[in-house]
């Protein structure tokens, strides 16, 4: 009689001595560890290469940036934030623009993704698959050497276009990313690898602010651009060997072939959205995520902005808190995110963090002591990166193209912005009352979080099984 493991049970292995019989345990295969599953992965799927160097690159170009980007945000002196025609606009409505920058900020980013949603729609529309990934890219390049002749030159106005655009290429490059991962990958392959996949870019998150605290000083900003465009370049490169694994999955799933235009209206996403469940559900869940970090993220540059005055400073503690939060992400996504996601599916990797971080703003309305402050900010991000969002995108494995370009651009960016723009403002009220009241008001932010992620778990299409994959 075998066991589970195909070998006998230990009750029924014996062997007799004189007076007495005695049990021998079972010999179970050795569990490889998590080197050695990660070994095999890339082994099995020649795209899980490709993939990990593609993210890599996308973030760690973007994190060569991001400190830069939240100096600007936190900085005290609004003429080297705004431009000057701006500055004196404001001052003669009576705007007290110091205490607004970055309810400023956020919302001219939150309408130029309204502008940009449709532009981008019929990108997606009108283009195959070969064409609108690389010119996404492009484009992007293509404003870094911009913004480096605008640093170089000391632009006035550069540090509210700066922040506005990174924001913009963050939220549109990684969401065509993880869409094109889902025309790579089935809903199987994505819980092997997504875990694997989103390391990749974690220490791509890593390397960026590492190589931002190193070379700042000493090649200047400005230059900092032109590394982040090498980067971008290499995932053009990465697109492109990635291509012929898009079209087997492709046509083992039997789906239609992304080498053809989509077509459809370029508002399709929004109206999808309204009208499905689960991106209704999905929507939710970015809508209220977005809310606790940007509460957090306020009160953050709150701390920042009292005591860094100078704009390295600021850069250097914003990288030192990107660092231990990637440290934190990395762990959990090489030791825990692809064995959740394999035994229990996505339901404890979305309420597991919704949790924690309701537990987290408790602590901070009872003491909202600043080193606590930074502590739950690593627990927000890094449970976000490590297990909400590979759990998410495997979600888009299993719904059509149109729901995986178009209405997933939508929440990524849209809904995403309007996040922000909601709590930022929100945020400006509450801090009024103290930081107890905002962390307070943020446990209720972050139940309905939680109530968005039990949502996803219920609306959540069925994996397809028996599927073909293409490894």
């Amino acid at each position: 009689m075998l066991g589970a493991a195909g070998v006998p049970h230990a009750a029924l292995i014996r062997y007799r001595g004189a007076s007495h019989s005695k049990v021998i345990p079972p010999v179970r295969p050795a569990q490889p560890s998590a080197p050695g599953r990660f070994r095999a992965a890339l082994a099995e799927s020649p795209p899980l290469w490709w993939s990990l160097l593609y993210f890599f690159c996308l973030l760690c170009g973007y994190y060569v940036l991001r400190p830069v980007r939240d100096a600007m945000g936190a900085s005290g002196n609004v003429a080297d934030v705004f431009p000057q025609w701006f500055v004196s606009w404001a001052a003669g409505a009576g705007w007290d623009l110091a205490g607004l920058t970055l309810q400023v900020l956020f919302s001219i980013t939150f309408v130029a993704m309204v502008v940009l949603q449709p532009l981008y729609g019929a990108l997606v529309s009108r283009f195959p698959r070969r064409v609108f990934l690389p010119a996404v890219y492009l484009v992007f390049i293509a404003c870094l050497l911009g913004f480096h002749w605008m640093f170089d030159r000391e632009w006035s106005g550069r540090g509210a276009a700066f922040f506005v655009w990174t924001a913009v290429f963050n939220l549109f490059a990684v969401s065509v990313f993880w869409s094109f991962m889902a025309d790579v990958f089935d809903n199987a392959q994505a819980k092997l690898y997504y875990g694997y996949i989103g390391a990749g870019g974690t220490i791509g998150a890593l390397v960026g602010p590492v190589l931002t605290r190193v070379l700042a000083e000493r090649v200047g900003v400005d230059n900092l651009l032109l590394i982040s465009a090498g980067f971008l370049a290499a995932c053009l490169l990465c697109i492109m060997k990635l291509r012929p694994w898009a079209l087997r999955s492709e046509q083992a799933r039997g789906e239609a072939s992304g080498e053809a235009a989509m077509g459809g209206s370029v508002m399709a996403g929004i109206r999808l959205v309204l009208s499905d469940p689960l991106l209704r559900a999905l929507a939710m869940l970015m809508f209220f995520g977005v809310g606790v970090g940007t509460l957090l993220y306020n009160e953050q540059a709150a701390i920042a902005k009292a005591n860094f005055i100078a704009d390295e400073a600021r850069t250097a503690y914003y990288a030192n808190i990107d660092l231990a939060i990637n440290t934190l992400t990395i762990i959990t996504q090489l030791l825990v995110t692809r064995w959740l996601l394999r035994r229990y599916g996505i339901a404890p990797a979305l309420l597991l963090p919704g949790i924690a971080i309701m537990f987290g703003f408790a602590l901070l309305a009872a003491s909202p002591l600043p080193m606590l402050v930074a502590a739950v900010q690593v627990l927000t991000r890094s449970s976000e990166f490590s297990l909400g969002k590979p759990a998410r995108e495997t979600i888009y494995t299993r719904v059509d193209r149109e729901s995986r370009y178009k209405a997933k651009a939508v929440i990524d960016t849209v809904v995403y912005r309007g996040g922000d723009l909601s709590f930022v403002w929100l945020h400006k009220g509450l801090a009024a009352f103290g930081s107890a009241t905002v962390f307070a008001a943020g446990v209720g932010v972050a139940g309905l979080f939680l109530f968005s992620a039990w949502r996803v778990v219920r609306e959540q299409p069925p994996a397809v099984v028996g599927a073909p994959t293409a490894t």
